[in-house]
């Protein structure tokens, strides 16, 4: 396997293809961490340790079943130990069989092989529509 951030990036793709979501967790640094900054309340804005990003991870395939992975650019930074990359991941969505596309941009850090640092970009409004709430966001708002 790659151990560069890139290549750490990819095989976490590669994992979410085939709905291997311990594998996702597997690449985490046991202390690394996972931030959301735009999750909507009462979601986890950070996870702290391997442990947390499995539990985290363990229902996913429960909400979206994830189809395929159109679009991907890695971009890298002055820190070679860290990229930003912007992905597109589509399917339905389990709950409600609507389809589901997500755009994300995450910034992963990345030492000895393992994810020490990612931070997740991604539309709460695109989260609601896919799950067919789409009045959350400004129930939110207004709350």
């Amino acid at each position: 396997m790659d151990r560069s951030p890139e290549g750490v990036f990819r095989r976490m793709l590669d994992l979410l293809a085939t709905k291997d979501m311990d594998g996702i967790a597997g690449l985490w640094a046991p202390e690394g961490t996972a931030e959301f900054p735009f999750a909507e309340a009462g979601a986890p804005k950070r996870l702290e340790g391997r442990e947390a990003v499995r539990d985290y991870l363990a229902g996913y395939t429960d909400v979206y079943d994830v189809t395929g992975i159109p679009a991907v650019r890695v971009h890298r930074t002055g820190d070679p130990e860290t990229v930003v990359a912007e992905f597109s991941a589509e399917g339905r969505t389990v709950r409600t069989g609507a389809p589901y596309r997500m755009d994300y941009i995450a910034v992963i850090t990345v030492q000895d092989g393992s994810i020490t640092g990612y931070r997740d970009y991604w539309s709460p409004v695109q989260a609601a529509r896919a799950g067919g709430d789409a009045a959350a966001p400004r129930k939110e708002l207004e709350a």
